[in-house]
C-alpha cells in the first residue's frame, strides 16, 4: 500500500472534503438551491468521503505508518 495513503494529512483531508460536502449539502437544501436527489447524492459523497477517512485511519493505526 503506498505510504501516501495512510498519511496523516490524506486522513485528514479526506474528512475535510466529506465535512464541507456535508455542509454544503445542508446549506444548499436549506436555501432550496438544490434539488433533493442532488442533495441526497452530495450527503452519500461526503459520507463516502468520511468512511475512506476512518477506514484510512484504522489501517495507519493497525499497519503502523510511521512519520
Amino acid at each position: 500500500m503506498p505510504d501516501w495513503l495512510l498519511d496523516r494529512s490524506t486522513v485528514i483531508g479526506l474528512a475535510i472534503v466529506g465535512g464541507c460536502f456535508s455542509v454544503l449539502a445542508s446549506w444548499c437544501q436549506s436555501r432550496g438551491l438544490l434539488s433533493n436527489q442532488k442533495v441526497n447524492w452530495l450527503n452519500k459523497a461526503a459520507y463516502v468521503f468520511m468512511a475512506v477517512s476512518i477506514i484510512l485511519f484504522i489501517g495507519a493505526g493497525m499497519f503502523g505508518a510511521e512519520r
